[in-house]
């Protein structure tokens, strides 16, 4: 039975918003807040960051995955996170940099992530 309940991430410190993408077809499985983020638009250009970041790592001949991405803007933080168990899915969440600890962030995206089944 699959389990794509992502609304715990909404309890990470400076939240804005969050989704479960499959980065194959780039389509939103879950979303979570996002106010005035279009995380349908996010979600699908985040794909084209994790197909990067895997062709690179192939290019590179690294026998490695994906922990996670982090991109750092003025004032946001943007987490990727492919899932361990299907790598072709990701969670995103954007969160505020001034309210984020991105070292939590990152446990509670973890935790989130394992509770999740596809």
């Amino acid at each position: 039975m699959a389990n794509t309940d992502i609304t715990e991430l909404s309890g990470i410190g400076g939240f804005i918003g969050a989704c479960l993408v499959d980065s194959e077809t780039g389509l939103m499985m879950a979303s979570e807040g996002g106010g005035s983020l279009d995380l349908e638009a996010a979600g699908a250009a985040n794909t084209e960051v994790v197909k990067a970041k895997l062709s690179a790592i192939e290019m590179l001949g690294l026998d490695d995955n994906i922990d996670d991405i982090l991109i750092t803007l003025g004032k946001q933080f943007h987490l990727i996170r492919p899932l361990a168990k299907t790598p072709t899915v990701f969670l995103y969440v954007a969160l505020d940099k001034k309210a984020a600890n991105l070292g939590m962030a990152r446990v509670q995206v973890k935790k989130v992530e394992q509770g999740l089944s596809l």
